[in-house]
């Protein structure tokens, strides 16, 4: 008999991994040749292991009213993922453990179980790599974070949004995240990077302040603010013990990244600026997780969404 966690899981298809293949020698390999699937039930030590994890749900940007299609996010993902090189000099170890699935509306369950898996991959000695999913993958993410270790953990999130809404009758959303963080934490450690004035109210702009949360406005966010900029993603990562990195796609200009549940006109680019910035935080060695949040191939453009996530992750496994 199947456990709660165990309903909301089905373990890893090497049928979903399939692309070019220029050679079998090791110079011509790519991660569809070499990802080794998984199922999270059975012992396995994971140490030095990128571990893809998918989180098939929308649930959370529903309840937000938001446009639904995030669900088919991690499937969608690993097609853009199958063809990326394979570089010998990384000795990248690379394991699909699955994806965590969220069936008739049960959010909360949904994000325990992926909390619960996070966890099992952390304890085994692997980096999760999570694949969303709406932006309620930050709180079974974060679940399974403090379930593994107490001590001081830092969030950075690249997001056009803070995600720190207060829910209402106590019904969480892709927009509640944070909040739910917050009543967990004593004081929450939280970089928010790209916000956008136009997609937040004023409302959440008191409760960051309220919280003593800094962050770093799109409109800020360029090259003439470098400095600025490198000081504080550094001293927020000097304050804690690890750091979880999480992703929200609509961060990026709707000509970058239109496949996402909620658009950004007015995003920030993915140029040579934006990644020293996210080079920067993912050198540290701090990092033990990440995730992609938002990306909803329904609305994709030429598969323009699918393929800057998938660099940002390629960008991780070659660290």
């Amino acid at each position: 008999m199947k456990t709660k966690n165990q309903k909301h899981y089905t373990p890893a298809d090497r049928k979903m991994w399939t692309g070019r293949i220029d050679g079998t020698s090791e110079e011509h390999l790519r991660w569809h040749q070499v990802i080794t699937c998984i199922d999270l039930n059975d012992e396995q030590d994971l140490t030095g292991c990128y571990v893809i994890l998918g989180f098939a749900c929308d649930e959370g940007v529903r309840r937000n009213l938001g446009r639904t299609g995030a669900a088919k996010g991690p499937e969608v993902l690993i097609k853009a993922l199958s063809n990326l090189p394979v570089f010998r000099d990384k000795k990248t170890k690379l394991v699909d453990a699955g994806t965590v699935y969220c069936s008739d509306h049960q959010l909360e369950n949904a994000q325990e179980s992926l909390g619960y898996f996070i966890q099992l991959i952390l304890q085994r000695g692997g980096f999760p790599m999570v694949l969303g999913g709406g932006h309620e993958i930050t709180f079974g993410h974060y679940l399974g974070l403090k379930s593994y270790s107490r001590n001081k953990l830092g969030i950075i999130n690249f997001d056009a949004h803070f995600d720190i809404r207060k829910p209402e009758q106590e019904i969480a959303t892709s927009g509640t995240g944070f909040y739910q963080i917050a009543q967990q934490e004593e004081k929450i450690n939280y970089l928010p990077i790209g916000i956008q004035k136009i997609s937040n109210t004023q409302a959440l702009f008191d409760a960051v302040k309220d919280y003593q949360i800094n962050w770093i406005e799109a409109q800020h966010f360029h090259e003439s603010n470098s400095e600025a900029i490198i000081q504080q993603v550094e001293s927020f990562i000097a304050g804690i013990d690890y750091l979880y990195l999480t992703v929200d796609l609509d961060v990026f200009a709707a000509s970058c990244a239109p496949g996402v549940s909620a658009l950004a006109h007015n995003g920030i680019q993915p140029d040579a600026f934006f990644l020293e910035i996210f080079q920067l935080i993912i050198s540290s060695e701090k990092l033990i997780s990440m995730d992609i949040a938002e990306f909803n191939p329904a609305y994709d453009i030429d598969n323009r969404t699918a393929k800057l996530a998938a660099d940002l992750l390629f960008h991780i496994v070659n660290r």
